[in-house]
């Protein structure tokens, strides 16, 4: 039987309020009890937040890796390594990212996937696994390898899909021939599909709401927006985004892939119930600045780390995220002046809807799981709390 805990003297962010000097108290790995004041519980082994933020714990639903590990490594220590990595940042729950690849490739990362899953009690934990790829366009590729990409194939994606049980969203190009079949049978199966490296107009993306694409991956990068063809306008995704009020979009609000001027544009018109915050960290993530690799760790892209991002080796592209989430949070409240409780809310409710989670993660409410993280003012990570487990403290 897990022992009770109280943490008490904290700032707890609730769905609805600051709570000042608050405490929570936390049994059997959920969420107890929340209080104003001080919570009667003297078998509970007492945590003095000492005035600091008490929030729900962040949810990733976009990552590659980070702390020197891949999802594409081929390894379960892989998962379990890039699961530790995060919670020193803040994050909870996580949905491992792939990359573009052969399918015996992606067949293996869900089978790993299956097995660190298991033994994963270190870091944050895993939430379904996301299919980035292989169905894209290749004008809008990014850094994602040009040799594996195609267009859906019925009987390919139908084999995944069966393959395992743990494939919670898939992201694809709307435009390509079979993405409509595509989408709807991923709604049939209750996973989440999303637009993503796409040059689809506005109509092409409208059609793919209709049919299941209800999420934008990683909005504005590698995606279109207004174009011209043949002399005429046409909106692209980024407008549909905007336009379409009920899809919700995903940002990587690190500051370089979308400097302060579009967060603050993005969260003017979509709102903080529609924005979901995420990393699409790669290996870098946590680590030092200088050569690394995007993807597997023998057959990936070598790419440089600096200023904050990861680029090509000619640094004609960002090649990656090198984001955690603790300064995902830092530039929505510094960059781009939003409301902490709002930052917050795109870090841990809105991703939690968009999963399908939300009726046990996202908030710090009584029967929810114990996911809870303390930092202060500058949303540097004092302790992170997965199922009620300290998994981290500073």
């Amino acid at each position: 039987m897990k022992k009770q805990i109280k943490i008490h003297n904290a700032n707890i962010i609730t769905p609805y309020r600051i709570l000042k000097l608050g405490s929570v108290l936390i049994d059997e790995g959920k969420i107890k009890e929340v209080s104003q004041g001080n919570i009667d519980a003297p078998e509970a082994d007492s945590f003095d937040a000492e005035g600091k933020y008490l929030s729900p714990g962040f949810i990733d639903i976009h990552v590659h890796g980070g702390g020197g590990h891949d999802f594409m490594d081929g390894s379960v220590e892989a998962f379990l390594k890039v699961a530790e990595a995060h919670a020193r940042y803040g994050t909870t729950s996580l949905s491992p990212t792939t990359l573009t690849s052969e399918r015996a490739d992606l067949l293996k990362t869900l089978e790993d996937y299956e097995k660190a899953n298991l033994k994963n009690s270190k870091g944050a934990q895993f939430i379904g696994m996301h299919l980035e790829g292989p169905y894209f366009a290749l004008s809008q590729r990014g850094a994602q390898d040009p040799r594996y990409i195609r267009n859906p194939d019925p009987e390919e994606y139908e084999a995944v899909i069966a393959h395992s049980k743990h494939i919670a969203r898939w992201s694809a190009a709307p435009e390509l021939e079979g993405a409509m079949e595509f989408g709807r049978y991923l709604k049939s199966k209750g996973i989440l599909a999303a637009i993503a490296h796409t040059d689809a107009i506005y109509e092409e993306a409208l059609e793919a709401f209709e049919n299941g694409y209800t999420l934008a991956t990683h909005f504005y990068s590698s995606m279109s927006g207004v174009t011209r063809r043949n002399a005429y306008r046409y909106a692209g995704v980024v407008e549909a985004g905007y336009l379409i009020d009920a899809m919700d979009v995903e940002i990587i609000a690190d500051g370089v892939h979308l400097p302060a001027p579009l967060l603050k544009l993005i969260y003017k018109i979509k709102g903080p119930d529609r924005i979901a915050l995420i990393t699409d960290a790669m290996r870098g993530a946590g680590m030092p600045e200088g050569e690394s690799i995007l993807g597997n760790i023998n057959t990936g892209l070598k790419v440089i780390i600096e200023d904050g991002v990861a680029k090509l080796p000619d640094r004609s592209s960002f090649a990656g995220s090198v984001a955690t989430f603790d300064r995902l949070v830092r530039t929505m409240v510094q960059q781009a002046e939003v409301p902490l409780t709002e930052a917050v809310k795109m870090a841990t409710a809105t991703p939690a809807r968009i999963m399908g989670i939300s009726d046990s993660k996202g908030s710090v409410t009584v029967g929810k799981d114990a996911d809870l993280v303390i930092f202060d003012d500058d949303i540097n990570i004092d302790t992170t709390i997965v199922n009620g487990n300290i998994v981290y403290r500073a």
